[in-house]
């Protein structure tokens, strides 16, 4: 028998013991990690379910029906039950947000993507909660939004609960958020694999696959939620469509061009309103609290003619798609629903942008196809399939999230044949529409709010540091330091490293001289050196992770 070395014994226990300690030690924190993340995912998975059995209660309860018989029963309704109804809700939305939030906003996606980027996976949990209670409200009275950006910020809420019970590091409370958004998203279209790769993609905005299994664990715990809730379903039932379109995939670029405008309209007539809004509020001095049933009288006002508009428009998405909508139809619709979900979003009212660009493209796409097979008959597929490929195109466009929107749509109808129109369309309107838009809806939403992050981590990551912690005593640099403030070169004590960056180069000192917030002395000083170590370390822990 072969004697085996020493040296190879010794190096066996060695790896052996080295092994037993990681699935001792590291291997369980893994495994409890994973725990923590099913519990976080049937948590968001339930509260997302609760949440739309209350808009479905209310909504039965104000109009008599819920949102997928809401057009074909509103037009029963006396008209001013279809106007009064929004103003009630925008003042009862507008009480909400006036007493719970500090700004009077309803919190979404935007909140969450910054929370992850910038607080650690923290986001504000009074705040949060006021803002799923008004958009329950906007949504089941009047409102046109979605129900998906709320759900996915009640789940951070509730994530960012957990990483402060215990005292989860930035990672993990990013992952934890991850999770809460994958079942929120999960939950609320019965999709697993698209709620997987909108955390991915939208929030946590990295495909890192030590947070992928966690996320994965969420997001089928959400799903498995919904099921027992409200049974195992796909949301759009369609009719059978011929898949011999391989000659018309021109067609299919073109609406994919056409959706990607559409969404650029969409997203830049809600910053247009909300912008006028502002300025008349400011002007007429509208208090806030009345600024959401303003926007329900314009609302109900425009459901007296339009009632597809009221509540997320599942209704008129199906009929959509499957063919039940003329051209005119559609595009008058379109208008409507745009201009509609303008107003809700300028009144402050709550609710997502998900769901509404989910049936805008419908619409479009219903509208193309019906020109595209009108103008060339030896086209083969109905104009269902075009309809499917513009629901698609416009959220992608919208969400800025292509992958996991194409998937979310192929989860939503069943219908996983027609991958190859869907994803044409949809990547010729995300390419359209991230050059006339900041990437996306939220990140231009962010930008607004003066967060830069569609530029990547090397611009949103200087806001992360104050400069109350990087700053030194001014020692022997007294004099230098005030002949620098003379000449109006200085940093506030309040700024971060995205005000002081710029003024590095402005001078040849290494330093700035920082001063009171009123400006009333110098305070100390911040070395570029200082700066410079600070940034590149969160560079690299910023790399590490979108790695790991």
């Amino acid at each position: 028998m072969t004697k085996i070395p020493a040296n190879v014994l010794k190096t066996v226990r060695d790896n052996s013991g080295a092994a037993i300690h990681v699935i001792r030690y590291k291997g369980l924190g893994q495994v409890q990690f994973w725990v923590i993340a099913l519990l976080v995912g049937v948590a968001a998975g339930t509260a997302t379910g609760l949440f739309r059995m209350g808009i479905i209660f209310a909504e039965t309860l104000v109009y008599g029906v819920d949102d997928m018989g809401m057009v074909s029963y509103a037009v029963f309704l006396p008209w001013y039950w279809i106007l009064v109804v929004p103003i009630v809700g925008g003042l009862i939305v507008g009480f909400i947000l006036q007493t719970f939030t500090p700004d009077g906003r309803a919190r979404s996606v935007a909140q969450v993507i910054r929370g992850a980027a910038l607080s650690g996976g923290r986001v504000e949990g009074k705040a949060g909660l006021a803002s799923a209670f008004a958009s329950m409200v906007t949504l089941s009275m009047g409102g046109s939004a979605g129900r998906e950006g709320p759900v996915v910020h009640l789940g951070a809420v509730i994530s960012s609960k957990v990483s402060r019970w215990i005292n989860a590091d930035a990672i993990t409370g990013r992952n934890l958020m991850g999770c809460a958004a994958a079942a929120a998203v999960s939950a609320s279209f019965n999709a697993p694999i698209a709620g997987t790769l909108f955390a991915l993609e939208v929030v946590l905005r990295h495909y890192a696959v030590q947070a992928f299994a966690p996320i994965v664990i969420a997001s089928v715990a959400g799903s498995v939620v919904s099921r027992l809730m409200f049974g195992d379903l796909v949301e759009f039932t369609l009719p059978q469509m011929s898949l011999q379109f391989y000659g018309e995939l021109p067609a299919f670029i073109l609406l994919g061009l056409v959706c990607g405008l559409v969404a650029v309209v969409m997203m830049k007539s809600i910053f247009l309103a909300e912008d006028i809004g502002d300025a008349v509020q400011d002007r007429l001095k509208i208090p806030g609290w009345l600024r959401p049933a303003i926007a329900g009288a314009g609302l109900g006002m425009i459901a007296i003619s339009f009632p597809h508009i009221i509540g997320v428009g599942y209704e008129t998405t199906l009929n959509a798609l499957n063919g039940n909508i003329t051209f005119w139809m559609a595009v008058s619709f379109v208008a409507a629903k745009v201009l509609a979900v303008a107003v809700t979003f300028a009144g402050r009212m709550g609710g997502g942008i998900f769901s509404p660009s989910l049936m805008v493209g419908a619409l479009t796409g219903v509208a193309f196809g019906w020109v595209a097979t009108g103008l060339f008959p030896s086209f083969e597929s109905y104009a269902t399939l075009y309809a499917l490929a513009g629901m698609a195109a416009v959220a992608a466009a919208v969400l800025g999230a292509p992958i996991s929107t194409a998937l979310l749509v192929f989860e939503m109808t069943g219908d996983w044949q027609t991958g190859l129109a869907v994803l044409v369309a949809v990547s010729m309107s995300s390419a359209i529409a991230s050059r006339l838009v900041r990437r996306s809806f939220f990140l231009t939403q962010l930008e607004r709010l003066g967060i830069n992050m569609a530029a990547g981590p090397q611009t949103y990551l200087l806001a992360t540091f104050s400069i109350k912690g990087l700053m030194r005593d001014v020692d022997g640099e007294k004099d230098v330091a005030k002949a620098m403030v003379a000449q109006g070169l200085m940093v506030s004590v309040d700024a971060t490293l995205e005000t002081a960056m710029p003024l590095f180069g402005k001078n040849d000192a290494g330093f700035i001289p920082v001063v009171a917030a009123d400006g009333s002395g110098v305070l100390g000083v911040l070395y570029e050196i200082d700066a410079l170590r600070a940034f590149n370390r969160a560079l690299v822990e910023t790399a590490r992770e979108e790695h790991s």
